[in-house]
């Protein structure tokens, strides 16, 4: 899988690195609403849930953390 970025699809995202969803579900950037999954782009899901700038680099960095394990 190539590197993520803030413009990625969450849905690209877990299905590169299925691991990732518990993570991003403990910084409330994705969730299951109704049953079903919310998707949509990281930048734009993680400002949604008041992420400041400095704190969607530091997850973009722990995303591609996960690429190296």
């Amino acid at each position: 899988m190539r590197t993520i970025t803030r413009q990625d699809e969450i849905e690209f995202i877990l299905k590169g690195i299925p691991e990732a969803l518990h993570y991003l579900m403990e910084k409330g950037v994705c969730g299951i609403s109704c049953g079903e999954p919310t998707w949509g782009i990281l930048e734009s899901a993680a400002k949604e849930k008041g992420l400041t700038d400095s704190e969607i680099d530091n997850l973009v960095n722990d995303l591609n953390n996960f690429l190296v394990k």
